[in-house]
């Protein structure tokens, strides 16, 4: 079995992915994928595609080939689909009955003030409905800021970022929770611990290992069957009140899952892979 891992940049975690292979003596193939031409009848000569890519709208037209060519792709075009979207995926959630953050999307200065009332009022959190690290997040606390904020991005940001979506600002102390996971199996938790209220350690939150107890589990199991499953990043609060789902990423990065907690999740992954195979 050939697998391929189609990137736009080789990091850390893409060399971890790599050496796991090596170790294992599969054969794995690395494949820039902007320098890749998709095309009627193109052969990439790969039984299993594993997409690795930075860039969110690239990753949607290699998943949506290889689909289209009936080769298996992780993840799949329909989980990055909804992944890649923050309000699909608290649709979708909600549908499944996954506890998540209340939530609410405006397309209009006029209709924030009304967003920001049907997720709780005051403080929320304003995101894009796409990004990662933690990026183009602001912590609103009154009508003076919603105001501010609003303005600048009908005046200066793209479409995307004309799109309101609104959560409600949950107390999380500090630290919230990844979960990494390979469809139904679990492949490790670490919790993400800063003093500001943005937990990502790509800006600057420690990371330590985390047993999962039955309710993460059960959270999880059920977050990752709503959207369809993959190679998951799952991000939790844990608070009083039991845990939510905040979001889901589906092309995660792992380095610093890794480095704390020891598991093998590169080896996890090329498991997957050739899951999704037989």
């Amino acid at each position: 079995m050939k697998i391929t891992l189609f990137h736009t940049t080789i990091r850390e975690d893409e060399k971890l992915i790599m050496d796991s292979a090596k170790s294992r003596g599969l054969e794995l193939a690395t494949v820039d994928i902007r320098k890749s031409v998709f095309q009627p009848g193109a052969d990439f000569g790969c039984d299993v595609a594993l997409l690795r890519c930075l860039s969110s709208t690239i990753i949607h037209q290699a998943a949506g080939f290889f689909d289209s060519v009936e080769v298996p792709v992780v993840n799949s075009p329909a989980v990055i689909r909804i992944c890649d979207n923050k309000f699909f995926t608290s649709l979708v959630l909600v549908k499944h009955n996954v506890p998540t953050v209340s939530f609410a999307v405006a397309f209009s200065a006029e209709e924030a003030a009304a967003a920001v009332e049907a997720v709780g009022g005051f403080p929320v959190i304003l995101k894009s409905v796409t990004g990662s690290w933690g990026r183009l997040l602001a912590k609103i606390n009154d009508r003076d800021a919603l105001e501010g904020v609003i303005e600048q991005k009908m005046v200066l940001g793209s479409p995307l970022q004309k799109i309101l979506y609104f959560q409600k600002f949950i107390e999380k102390k500090g630290r919230d929770i990844r979960v990494t996971m390979a469809g139904d199996k679990f492949m490790t938790a670490i919790s993400r611990e800063a003093e500001h209220w943005i937990t990502n350690t790509a800006r600057g939150a420690k990371a330590y290992p985390l047993k999962i107890d039955r309710q993460l589990n059960d959270i999880c199991l059920q977050a990752s069957r709503a959207v369809g499953g993959g190679i998951l990043g799952i991000d939790v609060f844990g608070n009083d009140d039991g845990y939510q789902v905040n979001e889901i990423n589906h092309t995660p990065e792992f380095k610093n899952v890794v480095r704390v907690t020891g598991s093998d999740v590169p080896g996890a992954i090329l498991d997957y892979c050739q899951e999704r195979l037989s």
